[in-house]
């Protein structure tokens, strides 16, 4: 009788990546119809939760987020442990203790063109996941989003920055 044991983690790890970095394109041909305006409402909500599940893969994992470029390497490593190793890029350290994450291999943007889905709407899923872990992260920083493969760029770059500071926080300390 066959066993989970009798197959190696590297091969369950693949088929468990690609079939959740392969679920939203399915569910976006499956019921975006069905549910009109309503989908995409829902599926922000789903997104933004799994931002929050970066911030537990941070917390349990010890995964340091005190500046832009560990926030940056933290949602890097983070994405691959929750959609596998086809999610690739690097982490660019910038001046001014900027980060800028650069994805060049995204397999949200594989399945939708596989699958004919509407690829441009993958930066919606992308954009309600980051803009929600990076706060959760660190408060003190945000993430913009500057090229984007899903609206024709040939890469990605979320450029992570410390949040400017609110104008009358000047006036207080002086």
């Amino acid at each position: 009788m066959p066993d989970l044991k009798d197959i190696p983690d590297a091969v369950r790890w693949r088929y468990a990546a690609g079939c959740a970095a392969m679920l939203p394109a399915l569910y976006d041909v499956a019921f975006r119809e069905a549910l009109g305006k309503k989908y995409g409402a829902l599926e922000q909500e789903i997104w933004m939760e799994v931002g929050r599940m970066i911030q537990s893969i941070a917390l349990d994992c010890s995964l340091p987020v005190m500046n832009a470029q560990e926030i940056a390497r933290t949602v890097q490593v983070a994405t691959i442990v929750l959609f596998g190793p086809e999610y690739g890029g690097e982490t660019i350290d910038l001046p001014n203790n900027n980060a800028v994450i650069i994805v060049r291999r995204c397999p949200f943007l594989y399945h939708s063109y596989t699958l004919a889905a509407d690829h441009e709407r993958t930066f919606a899923r992308c954009m309600a996941l980051t803009l929600t872990a990076v706060p959760l992260l660190n408060n003190k920083y945000t993430a913009r989003f500057v090229r984007t493969m899903c609206t024709g760029d040939r890469q990605c770059e979320v450029k992570i920055e410390k949040k400017p500071e609110p104008e009358n926080a000047a006036a207080v300390k002086t």
